[in-house]
């Protein structure tokens, strides 16, 4: 069928929102930091229903993608695009978060005001329909908007919807929460390299497995892409690292939250290890385990060949206290420091989410705890979190069903805002806690410190440099959480938040060009201070014998009782008996093994 047969165009606009600042800005940048693997993972569904003409023969399909995280979304060009006669289209808002969501809305008013058919999916649509015994309010008005409600995953169903979308006969609701598809042989997440390129460093990203077996109270994935893992092979992995080589791109985010539980992670690991060493590339590759994942035969070895340079460990907290009562029984403080040298030890540079706000905290609980850890474990980049009641979560769900105050507006559960009430901190102190714990822990001794571990495990200081203008840059400078961050902040004064008023161009330019200059004029002077200082840490010829308490080695009867990480409560206390009494046991067992 030649061009000119085809009757129907179909535009599909898919858009992955940001979120709005504290003024109701909405938080963007020249180039982001962290890209998104919904939108990688729709589009490239979207790229095989195309090629495979799943919509018919006769209909000619335009894909157009967005993340308004590093580009500003020309809302009107794609009204005037699926406003054509000759046209039929729909706008996707994916992978929407819960702070995501007011966005998404006031886009999708935008859209549905002009006739435009709409759709919402992500997480918050996802872990309120699978949690909730009703639609919240949110959900609700969009539905009344006649915006279509996407619960769940794309794979083997998406033309589906693309087809009902294309007969303009689109239901409120798509609930596919009790039907996880298979993730092995189907379409790879992929993005064109024009927007690889709008990432920090090019990063594309992927997933090569969904699910987790854990219980963590406080997490949304395991009610989201459910508890029974899934898991791509190591073909589907080396087809899509390929196809992004071949558009230049070889810096990869696996976005797995656990990879160390993915059953096919040696296979993928050898086929990257050995597609590196074939193409020569300096492959760069960032992946997120569990604390446990060292004690995995060849896990971290074979992690260092495929090209990993960074990894994230939800370490989460120091206190087994804390740890019991968000239900993450698989972390073990006596694992920690052993863990953290072992990724050390491959110069892999090792980041760890620590979460605050659990029942057990005070603001001056949190403020030791971050002293022991700075003290005692060899962590290199340390990011924080408040505790959250996230849609989706068990802990959400606990909290409504008891009728238990939380924030009505979506927008600050960003895990750097307090959403709810807390038995031992007042909202002021825990926000303040928040805000405080990232100029404890990167302050300028412990920057330097950063920088003398690094030289003397064989790595580079300038890394912690790097990732320091990154992590307490973003904070101290930006004011938003690194994971939000970027290159160059935007503003666009027409985008602001809807149940905020427009400034006007004299009030909204000369206060943004001030903004700019106090912010970007002492972010310049803190990089210049700390690389003089990564300069002089590496001329100094002491700090190669250089050691602290954090980087003792452990010895193989477990770790020393007398750390204070593990004598300061009686948790902690309990789990360093435990943990050598099952030393003492293997110790055993080997002599007899021995003797037999």
């Amino acid at each position: 069928m030649s061009k000119g047969d085809r009757e129907q165009r179909f535009c599909i606009e898919l858009i992955k929102p940001s979120h709005y600042d504290d003024d109701g800005y909405v938080i963007q940048w020249a180039k982001a930091w962290v890209p998104s693997n919904t939108l990688s993972s729709l589009y490239g569904i979207t790229l095989d229903v195309m090629e495979r003409r799943l919509l018919g023969d006769d209909v000619e399909i335009e894909l157009n993608a967005y993340d308004e995280t590093n580009t500003i979304i020309p809302i009107k060009n794609i009204i005037r695009r699926l406003t054509d006669p000759d046209v039929k289209g729909i706008v996707c808002l994916v992978g929407v978060q819960s702070n995501q969501f007011p966005r998404a809305m006031d886009m999708a008013r935008q859209f549905r005001a002009k006739g435009i058919q709409v759709a919402i999916g992500g997480f918050h649509p996802s872990g309120c329909l699978s949690m909730l015994p009703e639609l919240p309010p949110d959900l609700q008005e969009a539905l009344d908007l006649g915006i279509s409600l996407y619960a769940g995953e794309g794979e083997g169903r998406l033309h589906l919807f693309y087809q009902d979308a294309l007969n303009q006969n689109l239901k409120p609701i798509y609930n596919y929460m009790n039907d996880l598809p298979g993730i092995d042989n189907q379409p790879t997440p992929y993005l064109p390299e024009s927007m690889v390129r709008r990432y920090g460093g090019s990063v594309a990203c992927f997933d090569a497995g969904r699910g987790c077996p854990f219980q963590c109270s406080f997490c949304t994935i395991i009610n989201v892409q459910g508890r029974k893992s899934r898991f791509r092979e190591a073909d589907d992995v080396e087809r899509l690292v390929r196809a992004n080589i071949e558009q230049g791109i070889n810096r990869f985010f696996i976005t797995d939250d656990n990879f160390a539980r993915n059953k096919n992670w040696e296979a993928i690991f050898d086929r990257l290890g050995d597609l590196k060493e074939e193409t020569g590339l300096p492959f760069s590759i960032i992946i997120q385990v569990d604390t446990l994942c060292h004690k995995i035969e060849n896990f971290i070895a074979k992690a260092k060949r495929a090209g990993v340079a960074r990894v994230f460990i939800g370490l989460e907290n120091i206190n087994p206290d804390n740890l019991m009562a968000a239900k993450k029984r698989q972390n073990r403080i006596t694992e920690y420091r052993l863990m953290l040298q072992e990724w050390r030890n491959h110069q892999i540079l090792t980041y760890a989410g620590y979460i605050l706000g659990f029942p057990a905290d005070t603001p001056e609980k949190i403020a030791h705890d971050i002293e022991v850890i700075k003290r005692e474990l060899p962590i290199d980049i340390l990011e924080f979190f408040c505790l959250t009641p996230l849609p989706g979560s068990e802990d959400h769900q606990s909290l409504h069903k008891h009728g238990i105050a939380m924030d009505p507006d979506m927008n600050i559960y960003d895990l750097e805002h307090v959403c709810t009430g807390h038995a031992l901190m007042t909202k002021d102190e825990w926000q303040g806690i928040y805000n405080k714990a990232w100029d404890l822990y990167y302050s300028d001794d412990h920057l330097e410190t950063l920088m003398k571990r690094m030289l003397v495990s064989g790595n580079k200081p300038e890394r912690i440099w790097a990732h320091a203008l990154q992590f307490a840059g973003s904070i101290r400078y930006e004011k938003v959480h690194p994971l939000q961050g970027g290159y160059f902040r935007r503003k666009v004064r027409t985008q602001r938040r809807s149940t905020m008023p427009l400034e006007s161009p004299l009030v909204f330019y000369p206060r943004r060009v001030w903004e700019t200059l106090t912010t970007y004029i002492p972010f310049a002077g803190f990089a210049l201070r700390l690389w003089i200082k990564c300069q002089q840490v590496k001329r100094d010829p002491a700090n190669k014998n250089y050691t602290d308490l954090a980087l003792t080695p452990v010895t193989d009867h477990g770790e020393d009782e007398s750390l204070e990480m593990f004598a300061h409560t009686g948790a902690a206390q309990a789990a360093v008996a435990k943990a050598q009494k099952e030393a003492a046991a293997r110790e055993k067992h080997a002599k007899v093994a021995a003797a037999g």
